[in-house]
């Protein structure tokens, strides 16, 4: 049984995505959501994101949507180093604003700001060694940025109890097919 989910994925620009309310958010939110409820219905705790843009805050965003339905979720909010925000546009700063405010924990991997992508492999690896399993929207065919978490988490599974679930792109579309499908039919 999970306790303690961490989810990733894609950065938006990644994905050819570049505001957060794209249309295609709806579906990765989607996406997460139904792999998340049945990890919440076998009493799953804490979702732990870094913060990034993109699927980590939409993730965050799918939390608190799903707290009405199951209050005892909470949301941790670990980032790499301090003010990661810092080089961000605005509309990107206050959806990360609005996102830690709802926030149930917040707190940083390295207690300075960046320095080097050192800070991004001991993210990874925190959040491997405090999480039971991985949601991660990654597809091998597509590389990018998730590949690096991935890859240190099939590593660690091969010596601990590792639950590791992928959202691939295939997925997507079958999300996409769905909610066309339910718009149809009304």
């Amino acid at each position: 049984m999970l306790k303690v989910l961490a989810i990733s994925g894609y950065k938006p620009f990644e994905l050819g995505i570049f505001k957060k309310d794209h249309p295609s958010a709806n579906f990765i939110k989607a996406a997460i959501k139904k792999s998340l409820v049945p990890m919440l219905e076998d009493g799953l705790e804490w979702v732990l994101i870094s913060g990034q843009l993109g699927v980590e805050l939409w993730a965050a965003e799918t939390v608190f949507d799903l707290q009405g339905e199951f209050p005892d979720l909470k949301l941790a909010v670990i980032t790499p180093f301090l003010n990661q925000e810092a080089s961000w546009n605005e509309n990107n700063k206050e959806w990360y604003e609005s996102v830690l405010m709802q926030a149930d924990f917040i707190d940083s991997v390295t207690k300075k700001g960046y320095e080097k992508p050192w800070q991004f492999r001991l993210k990874n690896q925190f959040f491997i060694e405090k999480s039971d399993g991985l949601l991660l929207l990654f597809d091998q065919e597509k590389e990018g940025s998730p590949k690096y978490l991935y890859e240190l988490a099939v590593d660690y599974q091969k010596n601990h109890p590792y639950s590791i679930e992928l959202i691939t792109f295939y997925d997507l579309q079958m999300i996409v097919e769905e909610e066309q499908l339910k718009q149809s039919d009304f």
